[in-house]
């Protein structure tokens, strides 16, 4: 057994875990704990049972009696969240750190070591390791590119990674007294957090090693799925307020409340939302309305993507029919048509320019945060074909791009060479502003879509006499910026492979559709011509020659005199 900590010696991190019903997940929570690389004599394990009915207390009272000194249990009444006993457990927690983790989730083997490290050494008051979630369990990941001394809760990903899931110098936490709500059902950890990022002379960020595995449960039974509408509302709300009375009104309090209404709001008006009670969608549209008067400043609406943007503005609004048809219409169908008009972009949600709905143009503007993903998605190839002529071949396509208004600059070209990875997600990326375009080597020609929400891009483009390879590509400015966009072809019937060229040498072209479902049109040589073939066949004669193969006489041959016979 390892030796306990000395007598007099506080240890150097309390990890606080909150139990109610994790078995079996438990147990690997608590065995990530006792396995820290920090050692049980650095480490203190106090461990609260909320009332649980299944084996999670005997399972706390047996790792209690195999490592008494360092794993610490209370038990106590259900009291309906983890605020309560994560409280009782700080009343008790003596190390000059303390850490929360859930009960059913783990730590990597060095997280305790490598935080405690972190702040021992950059003298910060909170350090952030880098979570990642398990069996589809969702964690944000932006605050984790890069491990940094100091971070501010004010210009960096911070705000959406709230979760009590930190290391907090314990003397901070004293000092300014802070606890958990015990009457929020959910998000009871976030005042907690912000205040102490509010509070703390230093955060720090430790990216290059995962310290947190987030699980997500089998039956998602975690607190966080199980809430309910009004019940999130209520607690955001409590939250967004809490928050306004720390942080002033200005840039400052807008970055950490865009969270709230990028995430915890916007969240409430997702897909289930049309098929809740009208009265509840009604109550839900006017707590949204109540905190979107108060703290949706124009800094944060214009820091949103659209689609959130929309939605939170409808609410606000009280356009509740054309909330849930804007929902409905986005999962069936997928993202709206933009509207362009010059360099600005708007894309066409329910309501949009509606007097009686009344919400500003401003609302539906797309902001270039938005664009790659619906371009992508509602770009399709409607018809290709071969058109050939005297010994020529053209490749014929119809392509309908999710645009209307301004649309001339739209173009259809052949590009060689592989997008990039980072293009795969959302089907397009926007250009460099210095990027030139494949050139123009056809014909193109658009028309509105007959519900005049797309446009028709009509495109003939001749091919070259060459083995290459090259994805259709449509070119589109929007919002002052182009975007290239590979034009999908799943489930469309794609022409047969076609011969062209002389006939002495012959060419094959295909239309196909790689494993993307993006079109690729493929050129190749069918075999060499007759004259390659004799080039290949005298120099395999040359080499032959100097290999004296060709004209050599066999061993022992008589020389002849050159006499004639008699």
């Amino acid at each position: 057994m390892a030796p306990e900590s000395q007598v007099g010696t506080p240890p150097d991190v309390s990890v606080v875990v909150a139990v109610y019903n994790t078995m079996p997940y438990l147990t690997e929570c608590l065995d990530s704990l006792v396995g820290q690389s920090i050692g049980r004599d650095r480490l203190e394990i106090v461990a609260v049972d909320d009332g649980s009915t299944d084996d999670s207390g005997r399972e706390l009272d047996r790792f209690a009696e195999l490592y008494p000194g360092t794993v610490k249990v209370i038990h106590q009444a259900n009291s309906g969240g983890p605020a309560a006993p994560s409280n009782r457990a700080l009343d008790v927690a003596t190390g000059r750190y303390v850490y929360f983790i859930g009960s059913d989730d783990h730590l990597g083997d060095q997280a305790l070591e490598r935080m405690v490290t972190c702040a021992d050494e950059h003298r910060s008051d909170v350090v952030v390791g880098k979570m990642v979630g398990t069996n589809g369990r969702y964690v944000h990941q932006a605050l984790y590119k890069e491990s940094a001394p100091d971070v501010s809760l004010y210009d960096s990903a911070l705000p959406f990674t709230l979760a009590n899931t930190k290391l907090f110098r314990r003397e901070l936490v004293e000092q300014h007294k802070l606890r958990f709500p015990e009457h929020l059902p959910v998000g009871s950890d976030q005042p907690f957090t912000i205040e102490a990022c509010v509070r703390a002379r230093k955060i720090s960020v430790v990216a290059d090693y995962t310290c947190y595995y987030a699980v997500k449960r089998g039956d998602a039974s975690n607190i966080t799925y199980r809430a309910d509408h009004l019940a999130r509302l209520r607690c955001t709300a409590e939250i967004m307020d809490f928050t306004a009375g720390l942080i002033e009104a200005g840039p400052k309090r807008d970055a950490v409340l865009r969270r709230h209404f990028t995430w915890e709001l916007a969240k409430l008006i997702q897909d289930d939302f049309p098929a809740l009670d009208r009265d509840l969608r009604r109550e839900i549209c006017a707590g949204i309305a109540r905190l979107a008067d108060t703290y949706f400043t124009d800094g944060i609406r214009d820091a949103m993507d659209v689609k959130r943007r929309v939605r939170i503005c409808l609410a606000r609004a009280g356009a509740v029919d054309e909330l849930c048809e804007a929902i409905t219409s986005e999962k069936q169908n997928g993202a709206p048509p933009f509207l362009l008009e010059g360099d600005r972009a708007h894309a066409r949600y329910p309501g949009f320019r509606d007097s009686l709905v009344g919400v500003p143009d401003r609302c539906y503007e797309v902001l270039g945060e938005a664009v790659p993903g619906p371009l992508a998605q509602g770009t399709e190839l409607l018809a290709s074909a071969w058109e050939q002529e005297d010994g020529r071949l053209a490749y014929t396509a119809s392509v309908r791009v999710p645009v209307a208004g301004d649309a001339g600059g739209a173009t259809v070209r052949l590009a060689q060479g592989a997008m990039p990875k980072s293009a795969d997600k959302p089907g397009a990326r926007r250009l460099p502003a210095d990027r030139t375009l494949p050139a123009l080597e056809g014909d193109i020609r658009l028309e509105p879509a007959p519900e005049g929400a797309a446009t028709v891009l009509h495109v003939r483009l001749p091919l070259e006499l060459r083995t290459v390879k090259r994805g259709l590509r449509v070119y589109l400015d929007v919002a002052g910026s182009t975007y290239e966009i590979p034009v999908r072809g799943k489930d469309k019937p794609m022409p047969l492979a076609r011969r062209w060229g002389r006939r002495e040498d012959p060419y094959r072209a295909s239309a196909m559709v790689n494993d993307k479902g993006r079109v690729v049109i493929a050129t190749a040589q069918m075999f060499p011509p007759k004259r390659t073939l004799v080039l290949r066949a005298m120099k395999a004669l040359a080499r032959r020659l100097k290999a004296g193969l060709v004209g050599s006489k066999p061993s022992g041959a008589k020389k002849s005199n050159g006499s004639k016979r008699k």
